[in-house]
């Protein structure tokens, strides 16, 4: 590009390379940029602002670069400090809970809140709630879920039982809002040979009714996904999704994968290919937005088995790479993960399970 200095009967023509770099990104290079009847200094001026919004341009360059250094290292802060931990026991209290688990370095933890393989029992003690409530505060775990009882089926043939079932189910949730925990996890039921249909219209029915029961409580009615085992309902996407559909408060309501449970449903998570489209399907089909937990378990039974049995992390038919497909989705990276996985009194088991999904975090 060329520039030319001086009057219209005394041109001289003046090459600034310099210049002519940074004006290329503005000035069309197929035209001159004639600057006429204007004195050296001017010409100066100009020159010197050139540079000036190159100090700047070079700025904001080094801004956005900072920018996105810090976003990446954010990122990667919170890859790894996922919220992690296990089912943990509640022998001697629930707030005994809250020692071990802050001993095994969870940050996360599952607990049942009573006897899950009873119907009666006692009423948590105020000292108890109290002792739980402060622990919990004082500790480093950000996440707790409650697991309802096993006995529970909200779509039970038996009439008998579908009363206390839904009996228990407000008990539930009655517990855990005394504890102040967010979330009660549960299967939705075994329609028993009613069939699909009619099981899934009474489970949201014995959800509508327990809500209604406990109307301002703040506990989210957690489904999970199952195996698909006998007649137990809430083995597809969609089945969870007619749920959902039918209870009438939906801002109550919340949804946890087991990595277990949908694998023996037929949901392939192995390979990033078939892991996305099992995501983009759920997403679809539930939405992303209703996922707050994850039950990662491996699986002791094949793929479609519809058998609900849990192995230790990379040990099962679902591998190793099922898990880093998860652990690496920044998508679901705020999501608390728990482990179901078998151990003893102690849980060292769950330890060493941890280290295996923290170790497929990818550095990047």
């Amino acid at each position: 590009m060329d520039i030319y200095i001086g009057s219209k009967s005394s041109i001289c023509k003046y090459k600034n390379p310099y210049l002519q770099k940074q004006l290329n990104h503005t000035i069309n290079p197929s035209k001159f940029f004639t600057i006429t009847n204007i004195h050296i200094t001017q010409y100066v001026i100009i020159t010197m602002l050139t540079i000036y919004f190159l100090f700047l341009q070079t700025k904001e360059k080094s801004v956005k670069s900072k920018g996105i250094s810090l976003f990446q290292n954010c990122r990667m802060k919170m890859k790894t400090t996922q919220l992690l931990g296990a089912h943990t026991s509640i022998a001697g209290g629930v707030s005994k809970a809250v020692d071990l688990a802050e001993k095994l370095g969870f940050t996360a933890m599952q607990i049942f809140t009573k006897n899950n393989n009873r119907w009666a029992t006692k009423p948590l003690e105020e000292t108890e709630i109290i002792a739980f409530n402060e622990k919990l505060k004082r500790s480093k775990i950000k996440f707790v879920v409650a697991h309802d009882s096993y006995l529970i089926n909200l779509c039970a043939k038996d009439k008998t039982i579908l009363q206390k079932s839904r009996e228990a189910f407000v008990d539930e949730l009655y517990r855990c809002e005394q504890l102040e925990i967010p979330y009660l996890n549960f299967h939705p039921g075994a329609h028993g040979g009613q069939g699909e249909e009619t099981g899934i219209e009474i489970i949201a029915e014995s959800i509508n009714i327990a809500h209604s029961q406990t109307t301002g409580f703040k506990v989210s009615s957690m489904l999970e996904l199952t195996a698909g085992q006998g007649t137990a309902l809430g083995y597809t996407f969609e089945q969870i999704a007619k749920i959902i559909e039918k209870v009438e408060d939906k801002e109550r309501m919340s949804v946890c994968i087991d990595t277990a449970h949908i694998f023996a449903a037929g949901y392939d998570i192995r390979t990033p290919e078939s892991y996305a489209k099992v995501m983009t399907d759920f997403d679809s089909t539930i939405g992303l937005s209703k996922l707050k937990c994850f039950h990662l378990n491996d699986s002791k039974k094949e793929l479609g088995s519809r058998v609900d049995r849990h192995e230790h992390i990379g040990k099962g038919f679902i591998g190793l790479g099922g898990f880093a497909n998860i652990m690496n989705d920044e998508r679901l990276f705020e999501i608390p993960k728990i482990l179901e996985t078998p151990k003893g009194k102690e849980q060292k088991e769950d330890i060493e399970n941890l280290n295996v999904l923290k170790s497929l975090i990818k550095n990047r």
